[in-house]
């Protein structure tokens, strides 16, 4: 009958799937909340990190919750010209520099985007 062709043999093995043990986790932005709908938020950068399996670098971004007293830290992919300890601003009142996040509405016409999500969470 002939042998089995490689493309077919890589569904079934263990072998050939990837490495996901070192994996950081996913890369989301901040759910949009009242802050953000009618001003910003302010957060720091604390650490930039290599994340396998991903060609961009990941940034720890720290926000405090508008509503409890705790810190809430998220995942961004790590734009060019974003650096540890420089605060970040999201929302739509935010200005428009290196790693703020503000809504495609409110950016003017030819500005460069980084990253643009397909549903507004």
């Amino acid at each position: 009958m002939g042998r089995v062709i490689r493309g077919s043999r890589k569904g079934k093995s263990l072998i050939f799937t990837a490495k996901t043990r070192l994996r950081k986790g996913a890369v989301k932005l901040r759910p949009v909340d009242y802050a953000e709908r009618t001003g910003f938020i302010k957060g720091l950068v604390k650490n930039i990190i290599h994340d396998p399996g991903r060609g961009a670098p990941m940034a720890e971004v720290v926000f405090h919750d508008p509503y409890r007293y705790k810190l809430k830290k998220e995942r961004w992919v790590a734009v060019e010209g974003l650096h540890t300890g420089q605060f970040v601003y999201c929302g739509a009142k935010a200005q428009l520099t290196v790693g703020n996040v503000m809504p495609l509405g409110k950016m003017p016409e030819g500005t460069v985007v980084a990253m643009c999500e397909e549903k507004a969470s």
